[in-house]
């Protein structure tokens, strides 16, 4: 018995996903150049086998009754593979969702490019790649699903430029075929390398989704990704912040030692990004790695809703990081694809900032952790997206930094930033650790000395402590991240930038 997966025809999937009834078709009739008899034998075989004229099939439905435009491979006509016609199919398709504003859902299935048409087909995915780009440079959704098998110049073009990417379970996915691979090498490829499962495990895509719930994890990602067009009415009804909930205006005066608050946002129990987004967001997604085959456990990214108003959440997970396993810099390259991603749909950009730290090591050196660093201060502080970051918890050091440039900087009462932990800092100064709470108060790193310093915009209070109310509090954040988040999308986007970018030319500096 074969371990391989049911696999679906194009038409089955298609009638599996979208709304019943809704679908047209946007295949016109194939217009082919005179082509070899035992060519054309091939084309008529494989007509016949797979009642279709060609490896793609076009068209619009209705998922969730939202309106989509659908490419998708069919495996039994020659494999799936890519040649002149069916590239041309697939890229009037893209081009006619891009000009009616519409999400596009692609499921590729294919060995590759058609090798009885040649190098002009294999060129073919440069034509395929441009009318993608194009589609994402207009600001809309592309979600695709790597179907079994993926290979060759099919996953190298269409199949890897999803927003949202996601595969089959047990699908093959590769760029060299197994089979190629042998003939050439003479050794089998190693085995459970192009799995789907394994490119999850990797971060290179970011789910392994069983057909049934193609349709529900693609209505949940299009709710944030294709929000910006409608947010105003999204957040229509919305809860709003309480009085107490805190605002810009409230001075937090808190009588608590700096000490205090450290220790405070250290408690094992405090509430992280995890509860946050389970708690108070609607519609997430979560995403995984970089896409380019790194994955930070000490990094949570995700698409989301607070009250209504869509986001990227960047979340340094608390759960995810240990002093054996710190915050690394392939997190802060999954964090550059997030911010990449708020960028290209227009979304805003949420980060958490919760971590002790990032990774002291020959590994973390050797990865260009503070070319990370660098790199994603250099992309929030000029990313047209707007942005808020939160102080959730710790805030040290280069870890941190990476992600507070924003728009907006809110504080939890117990959260907190320094350039180092205090014990490092009283090392330093001091050389020994005793003076760590010394340090943390000459440092003003408690939410409060942040807002009076004009670093955080506004503090969220803890009743006394968000680890003995972790509901209440995820809760109260939820409320004042949707308030935050519609003000943002309802402002100029040239007078926000602006406004950011002088924030932190004139940051601790005296007016003159």
């Amino acid at each position: 018995m074969s371990d391989e997966p049911a696999r679906l025809d194009a038409r089955s999937l298609r009638d599996l996903v979208l709304d019943a009834g809704s679908w047209q078709s946007w295949d016109v009739p194939v217009v082919r150049p005179e082509v070899s008899a035992d060519y054309a034998r091939e084309l008529a075989a494989a007509a016949e086998r797979s009642r279709q004229d060609e490896s793609i099939i076009t068209g619009e439905g209705k998922l969730r009754g939202r309106r989509v435009a659908v490419v998708a491979g069919e495996f039994a006509f020659l494999a799936g593979s890519i040649g002149v016609a069916a590239a041309e199919r697939l890229i009037a398709a893209v081009e006619r969702a891009t000009d009616e504003g519409l999400p596009l859902l692609a499921a590729p299935v294919s060995g590759g490019t058609r090798m009885q048409e040649g190098t002009v087909a294999f060129l073919q995915m440069i034509g395929i790649t441009a009318a993608i780009a194009r589609h994402k440079d207009a600001g809309l959704p592309y979600l695709v699903y790597l179907r079994n098998p993926t290979f060759g110049g099919v996953l190298a073009s269409w199949g890897s430029l999803g927003h949202v990417t996601i595969a089959e379970p047990g699908a093959s996915i590769g760029f060299l075929g197994p089979r190629v691979y042998q003939a050439l090498y003479g050794e089998p490829f190693p085995a459970d390398v192009q799995t789907a499962e394994h490119l999850a495990e990797r971060g290179l895509i970011d789910a392994v989704v069983p057909h049934e719930e193609i349709a529900d994890l693609a209505d949940r990602a299009l709710r944030v990704l294709a929000a910006r067009q409608t947010w105003h009415t999204d957040v229509r009804g919305a809860e709003r912040p309480r009085p107490e909930d805190g605002s810009d205006a409230d001075d937090p005066e808190d009588h608590r030692s700096a000490w205090d608050v450290v220790t405070a946002s250290r408690r094992a129990d405090r509430p992280g990004v995890r509860r946050l987004l389970r708690t108070a967001a609607t519609d997430v997604v979560g995403l995984s790695g970089t896409g380019a085959g790194e994955k930070d456990p000490g990094l949570l990214l995700a698409l989301a809703r607070f009250g209504g108003a869509p986001c990227v959440v960047l979340g340094q997970d608390r759960r995810g990081q240990s002093m054996s396993a710190p915050l690394g810099p392939a997190a802060l390259r999954e964090a550059r694809r997030g911010m990449h991603l708020a960028e290209e749909l227009r979304l805003p950009l949420v980060t958490l900032i919760d971590t002790p730290g990032a990774a002291l090591s020959r590994e973390a050196e050797e990865g260009g952790l503070a070319g990370e660093i660098a790199r994603c201060l250099h992309d929030l502080v000029i990313l047209k997206a707007p942005t808020v970051a939160v102080l959730l918890g710790q805030g040290t050091g280069g870890g941190a930094l990476a992600l507070v440039p924003a728009d907006r900087v809110l504080a939890t009462a117990n959260g907190w930033l320094g350039p180092l932990p205090p014990e490092g800092a009283s090392a330093i100064v001091h050389r020994d650790v005793e003076h760590a709470g010394e340090m943390a108060a000459a440092q003003g790193v408690r939410a409060t000395d942040l807002w009076r310093a004009g670093i955080v915009d506004r503090v969220v209070p803890e009743r006394p402590d968000a680890a003995d109310e972790p509901n209440e509090f995820c809760l109260r954040l939820g409320r004042v991240l949707g308030e935050e988040l519609a003000g943002l999308l309802g402002r100029d986007d040239t007078e926000r930038f602006r406004s950011r970018l002088h924030r932190y030319r004139h940051l601790g500096r005296s007016p003159s």
